[in-house]
């Protein structure tokens, strides 16, 4: 859960070392993140980027899975409720809800995230401005309700968002190139 919120805005290495961080200050529990001084909580943070912001955020989700009675609890709750409880605290947005419901919890979620959104608008499938929820409607209709499957699909787009189709895509390097139709083969270099 708090690699979730972690990693709103920033590459996952950064979040590692935040993480890192929280344990050398034994400070990696609800409690521990609660009772921390944000000064503190903040200094821990701050590889991950918008350190002040998401000290707030994640004491607030700490705050919250206390209140509800703790993780164990928590995971009892069906997953459409506990999504709904999860939209609820402060910074928890529906990429982050899902985001635990599916890598915390291991609930059959699709997460919709930026290289979801740009790997299928530029293969033509979306147009990349739908909304959140029908986009996630879209993937889990289509993908069945396999954790499993989740997981790894989600895993390979980031992977493949991360190293191929970026911002400026390497598409003489993607194996999707052949039914791609924004491809660009200008840009070949020596890799």
């Amino acid at each position: 859960m708090v690699g979730a919120v972690l990693t709103q805005n920033t590459a996952w290495t950064n979040v590692e070392r935040a993480i890192v961080n929280l344990k050398r200050a034994r400070a990696l529990s609800p409690a521990a993140i609660v009772h921390a001084h944000p000064r503190h909580l903040a200094a821990w943070l701050k590889p991950s980027g918008y350190f002040n912001v998401k000290a707030r955020r994640l004491k607030a989700l700490c705050r919250w899975v206390i209140e509800q009675g703790g993780v164990n609890k928590i995971a009892r709750r069906e997953t459409a409720e506990l999504r709904a409880a999860l939209l609820t605290v402060h910074g928890v947005g529906p990429e982050t809800a899902d985001d635990i419901l599916l890598y915390s919890f291991k609930r059959p979620v699709f997460v919709i995230d930026a290289y979801t959104r740009r790997i299928f608008a530029r293969l033509g499938l979306i147009s990349g401005d739908e909304p959140y929820e029908v986009l996630r409607g879209l993937f889990e209709r289509k993908f069945g309700t396999s954790v499993s499957r989740f997981n790894e699909y989600h895993a390979l787009i980031v992977i493949h968002g991360k190293e191929i189709c970026k911002k400026q895509p390497l598409c003489y390097r993607c194996c999707l190139s052949q039914q791609c139709p924004s491809v660009d083969l200008r840009e070949s270099s020596g890799d």
